[in-house]
């Protein structure tokens, strides 16, 4: 057996905030929002809502869509740098309102890049036989840390959130290959300062390019596969530039690359998982599908996975 994706799961806020909003708001325009990420528009939370419930909603329905009850899990991790508060953590806080007493729990925190640790880390217990059936999500509030008098930030981001239940599939699917990595060095271009986000645009837009090409080249080879195997590219859905930059380096059409970056801008950790369960949700992903997922984020890390979609 392999450690694949049983179910998957979705949340978004009620409100949409449009380029047209932010013309209201700041100096931009929509014409200059989305030549220069691709972002039409993104989903905001209401005050009422924050990381953990949109964490909540997700893994619920993740887990129905796997066919399991809360308490068929047996370890959650989530994906978020924007908790609720420091602790405790908003895996305990599903845990306790998902009714999955037996579980462990905690919180990673990678940023972008989170999701793809999260899988990582879930394939590792499930592989060793420690645990059966693992949660991961992703989910972000990033509008509660966005700066809105920053045009180069606020025009980016969203808040939103992804589940998905993984467990053991048939051989051949799943997780075929991974690759996380991390550069502290680099921590400074993309931080948090005072309760908003602080971002070096160009030294991240470098990164980002190099990293995700490299990233997603080396998963595919390291599968024993080539770029022609590939039916879909999920990337972070961060700035469409840096995603078509990823996309060209692996050299496959456009037609095979994901994109909801137009609908949910960049919604961090949760984009990745976002994209992956719209796809799924409209029928565009299918069994036997090969996904190669690859993100970055502030650290900087950096993730990426091939992926066989089915086989439970």
């Amino acid at each position: 057996m392999a450690a694949g994706v049983l179910g998957i799961g979705k949340f978004v806020p009620e409100r949409i905030l449009t380029n047209f909003d932010l013309e209201k708001m700041m100096d931009t325009s929509d014409e200059w929002i989305r030549t220069r990420t691709g972002i039409e528009e993104r989903r905001i939370a209401d005050d009422q809502t924050d990381t953990s419930d949109m964490a909540y909603f997700a893994s619920e329905r993740a887990i129905k869509n796997a066919g399991l009850t809360p308490k068929d899990i047996d370890l959650i991790l989530v994906a978020t740098v924007t908790p609720d508060q420091p602790f405790p953590s908003v895996a305990c806080m599903i845990q306790d309102r998902l009714g999955a007493r037996g579980s462990a729990a905690m919180d990673i925190s990678a940023a972008c890049a989170g999701f793809m640790y999260g899988m990582v880390t879930a394939k590792q217990f499930i592989d060793s036989n420690a645990y059966k059936h693992v949660l991961v999500v992703g989910v972000e509030k990033l509008s509660k840390i966005t700066n809105w008098d920053d045009r180069s930030t606020a025009v980016l981001f969203g808040d939103g959130a992804a589940a998905a239940v993984m467990g053991p599939v048939s051989e051949g699917n799943g997780i075929l290959s991974f690759e996380l990595g991390a550069d502290g060095s680099g921590g400074k271009n993309l931080y948090q300062d005072k309760e908003i986000i602080k971002m070096n645009g160009r030294e991240v837009f470098k990164f980002a390019v190099r990293q995700m090409g490299e990233s997603a080249a080396s998963v595919v080879e390291k599968a024993g596969l080539t770029k022609e195997d590939i039916d879909y590219l999920i990337p972070h859905q961060a700035n469409i530039r840096i995603m078509e930059a990823s996309r060209e380096r692996l050299d496959i059409p456009e037609e095979k690359m994901i994109k909801t970056i137009q609908k949910y801008g960049n919604t961090s950790s949760s984009s990745i998982p976002l994209a992956l369960a719209d796809s799924v949700e409209n029928g565009v992903i299918k069994d036997g599908d090969l996904i190669v997922m690859v993100g970055f984020g502030g650290g900087l890390t950096w993730g990426a996975v091939t992926l066989r979609w089915g086989g439970k």
